[in-house]
């Protein structure tokens, strides 16, 4: 009995000495991978890690998105929100099916979906509390509550705050006090990185669940410390459906930069079918006026879907029309809506 003991014992202890000998090995061939070739200059290396860790960073940014909102050519339907006003800009309503037509690529498209409802929407605040904004966060978040206030009941409402770095601040709610509550004791400072909030603010909106959808920048439009640029900002907004709203707080007394600020704001906003607006910046009432305003018209908009004609395979993008053919007495309207969509190969 001792002997088959003993003989057991050697047995686990030659064991236990070749899986240390087999890792041993399995570390020494992993080491030479870690070293640099002889090839690599130290410049060559460092570039290579400055551009993994600005993808990484990049990619920090971006929520996990569920589903997909590249249209696909065929099988997509592609969905156009107008907004009517008349001369006066007062919102139009009552308007029917019959007195729109939709064009894609100059080729008239037959309307499958068609909606005026008041229907709820998944709705992103992207707020700016950078330094630039330190004499206006006061009245700007006055004005926000005024806006989401105006809003539909059902609104899922997310707000993505941002100076140096932009960040979630609060996921979807529905409850107002909620995405306010994280404004009330804010000290704007740092830089502005607001391209990557609203890169930022573009992923997150996929994840609402109405099927409108919505964005709302506050912030006088400048930017100095952000990882993506303009250009990627704009790509990503073309491939997405949705509208992009945007109040400009800007003193071109004061801010040297508002002029290029206005125009980022202004080029996003208009090719989505949203708006931007830039009132007095210590002009309070104004302000308040025109977060009601949009709030309003985000809930006076006509849906119009189609199924695209243009069944070509690759990817490009599509130029779209629409036209309004009014009753009797309307007089001349004016329509808002996104200039056009990128549809994606199969």
């Amino acid at each position: 009995m001792k002997q088959r003991f003993v003989g057991h014992f050697l047995i686990i202890l030659l064991a236990v000495a070749t899986v240390s000998l087999s890792s041993a090995g399995a570390q020494q061939d992993k080491s030479p991978a870690l070293q640099p070739s002889a090839a690599d200059s130290p410049a060559s290396a460092a570039k290579g890690n400055d551009e993994k860790n600005s993808q990484s960073k990049k990619d920090d940014l971006k929520p996990v998105v569920q589903g997909s909102d590249r249209i696909v050519i065929g099988t997509g339907l592609v969905n156009v929100t107008v907004t009517v006003t008349d001369p006066y800009g007062r919102f139009v309503t009552g308007l029917g099916r019959e007195h729109f037509d939709v064009f894609d690529d100059k080729v008239q498209q037959q309307i499958s979906h068609f909606s005026d409802q008041d229907a709820p929407i998944s709705l992103g605040v992207v707020y700016d509390v950078s330094g630039s904004m330190k004499e206006r966060i006061g009245r700007a978040m006055r004005a926000l509550r005024r806006f989401i206030e105006t809003s539909h009941d059902d609104d899922d409402i997310f707000l993505i705050g941002f100076n140096t770095r932009a960040k979630l601040v609060q996921d979807f709610t529905t409850s107002a006090d909620q995405v306010l509550s994280h404004l009330m004791f804010v000290a704007p400072n740092g830089s502005t990185a607001l391209y990557d909030a609203a890169y930022l603010a573009v992923e997150k909106v996929q994840q609402g669940r109405h099927s409108k959808k919505a964005l709302l920048i506050i912030s006088d439009g400048q930017d100095n410390n952000s990882r993506y640029t303009y250009k990627e900002l704009h790509n990503r907004v073309k491939e997405a459906d949705v509208q992009i709203y945007a109040i400009g707080i800007t003193d071109p007394a004061s801010d040297s930069l508002s002029g290029f600020g206005r125009a980022n704001l202004e080029e996003i906003s208009r090719m989505t079918g949203g708006r931007a607006f830039f009132p007095n910046a210590y002009n309070e009432p104004e302000l308040v006026e025109i977060c009601t305003r949009i709030a309003l018209e985000l809930r006076h908009q006509y849906s119009l879907g189609f199924y695209p004609t243009n069944k070509t395979a690759e990817s490009k993008w599509h130029k779209v029309q629409v036209k309004v053919n009014p009753p009797k007495g309307l007089g001349r309207l004016s329509l808002t809506y996104r200039e056009g969509y990128q549809s994606f190969k199969k």
